[in-house]
């Protein structure tokens, strides 16, 4: 059977962020007994139920958690997986939707090229099999914003198996205590999306839009390897940043590019594993680490108090902070998977295998996809922490805010301050001004240009470090100034005048003899108050290292 017509698709690149919280582990045994299935209404990455939930062993055992995950990431393509629909966020309800897409009598799939080269990227960087054959598939069930019926999806054999992701997480509150860990990947199987409902509750009905329907998505199936919501989110964010990078999806979690199911149980260490739990359609990294903690919690206290574990689906009320039912999974749904008759098997090719006189546009080379890997998350962090030499964490935070690498590397070439120096202020004061008004690095009013040039007067010594945080909230007021003129302004240039700082230093310590005494003691916090004291008068226009060498030299004197 010959390969799948394959139709051409242009890329788009963007950027989204990612961030990290902590939170508590629980220990576990062995990452065994996870079977494959469905995936709407059945988890893919299913444990094998016991018959019998497990007793209530009060104080007898410490429970041990087991979290697998399911991904859903949309691909970056201006169209559809089988249909020429383009792809909009926020497009008007139903504007774009193709015949296909609607399920008409007498259309036909046509594979989008983009796609699968996507799907053949992101296994190549999560270290993945990719099989030069792959088949699709349908899979039954009957919900309204799926007017045909059933998706096509992966089954069988989808594109890339036998992955692996590694990640960090932090051992305590230190971000310098960081331990990486790897979660192995199942398979990634490109399948198509389905529409939304859109409930209105004041007429009692529901709407359907089919913007959504036949966008093609990459399930990504990590398998249970971890064993808590940190390390859950923590992978999910750095997945999201790899597909970031590599431009297959902007993954922005907001938008619903990026979906998480999680699937929960608990037991004794060294016993089967327990009944699990999978928990929907969680959109946020954060939610997506409460939901697990809380689901391992509330699964370990229905057990000690003697209650079973339901095998059932869950959502997430972020308002609550609860994971409430959905619908009980006892009675296995049969999808009833058969093989997708209207579209062949997807043939890749390396370049050994490569046919002769092979149409470029309809062969897909695994190799020359290799080539173009860029750089990925763990290579930039690990280079940002040789080229400058700033701390772990540091790297961490410069790539999980979006834009906010780049603003650093503009600064650093525009800067004669130090890289340490650079990364201080754009983590600690930069970032945090962010943060309180709720902006994007790419809303700042402040400038690599105009933060360089701080830095500049800062590292001239032209103004103290007190007086450069006084000019930077300035520049945030006052759109259209540079640093130096708010310094000329303000009048906040250090002195220069060292005789005058001398005599403000020899006043300072006429004014306060206990303080001097207690400096001829040794104590170190005097000498402390008195370089206080003198800033004070000086309106923070003297330099602390400057006073401080003037005081030791007159207190000797």
């Amino acid at each position: 059977m010959a390969a799948p017509m394959l139709r051409g698709c242009c890329l788009r690149r963007c950027w989204a962020f990612a961030c990290i919280d902590s939170g508590s582990c629980h220990g576990r045994g062995a990452a065994t007994g996870f079977t494959s299935s469905g995936k709407r209404g059945q988890s893919f990455v299913a444990q094998q139920p016991l018959l019998t939930a497990q007793k209530s062993r009060k104080g007898e055992h410490k429970w041990a958690a087991v979290v697998g995950l399911e991904i859903h990431a949309q691909i970056a393509s201006n169209s559809k997986l089988f249909s020429g629909s383009q792809v909009h966020f926020a497009a008007p309800p139903n504007s774009l939707v193709s015949f296909f897409d609607a399920s008409l009598p007498g259309t036909l799939p046509v594979l989008n090229r983009r796609c699968v080269e996507a799907a053949v990227m992101t296994g190549l960087a999560l270290n993945c099999h990719i099989n030069k054959k792959s088949l699709f598939d349908r899979k039954h069930y009957f919900y309204a914003d799926l007017p045909a019926g059933y998706q096509i999806t992966q089954q069988r054999l989808p594109i890339a198996v036998n992955g692996s992701l590694a990640y960090s997480v932090c051992v305590g509150k230190k971000w310098r205590q960081v331990i990486t860990k790897t979660v192995r990947i199942k398979q990634i199987q490109l399948e198509q999306d389905s529409g939304k409902s859109l409930h209105d509750e004041l007429r009692s009905q529901t709407l359907i839009d089919l913007n959504r329907a036949g966008v093609g998505l990459l399930e990504v199936v990590l398998e249970p390897d971890m064993s808590c919501g940190e390390e859950a989110a923590t992978a999910v964010r750095e997945l999201q940043l790899i597909l970031q990078a590599l431009g297959t999806s902007q993954a922005n979690m907001a938008e619903g590019q990026l979906r998480v199911d999680a699937n929960i149980s608990v037991h004794h260490p060294g016993e089967p594993l327990g009944v699990r739990t999978e928990v929907k359609n969680l959109n946020s990294a954060r939610f997506l680490a409460r939901a697990i903690d809380y689901e391992i919690q509330r699964q370990i206290n229905e057990l000690e108090n003697g209650c079973e574990i339901l095998n059932e689906t869950r959502s997430f009320d972020y308002k609550l902070g609860c994971t409430v039912p959905m619908r009980d999974k006892e009675g296995k749904q049969d999808y009833r998977f058969m093989p997708e008759p209207n579209l062949p098997p997807l043939l890749l090719y390396d370049t050994a295998s490569l046919p002769a006189g092979a149409d470029p546009q309809q062969v897909i080379n695994i190799d020359r996809i290799r080539e173009q890997l860029p750089e990925l998350p763990s290579e930039t962090r690990e280079k940002l922490i040789q080229q400058y030499g700033i701390l772990p964490e540091h790297s961490f935070a410069l790539l999980n805010e979006v834009g906010l690498l780049e603003f650093f590397q503009n600064v650093i070439k525009e800067t004669r301050a130090e890289p340490k120096k650079v990364t201080s202020w754009v983590l600690n004061i930069f970032l945090g001004f962010l943060k309180q008004r709720n902006l994007a690095v790419n809303e700042s009013p402040v400038t690599p240009s105009v933060l360089a040039e701080l830095l500049n007067l800062l590292d001239r010594k032209v103004i103290s470090s007190a007086a450069a945080k006084q000019v930077f909230e300035e520049l945030w007021r006052s759109k259209g100034k540079t640093p130096s003129q708010i310094v000329s302004e303000r009048k906040l240039e250090l002195m220069q005048d060292e005789e005058a700082l001398e005599r403000v230093c020899h006043a300072m310590m006429e004014g306060h003899p206990q303080v001097v005494m207690d400096m001829k003691r040794g104590n170190p916090r005097a000498i402390n108050k008195l370089i206080g004291l003198v800033r004070k008068v000086t309106h923070n226009r003297a330099d602390p290292t400057v006073i401080k060498e003037i005081l030791e030299k007159q207190l000797s004197s």
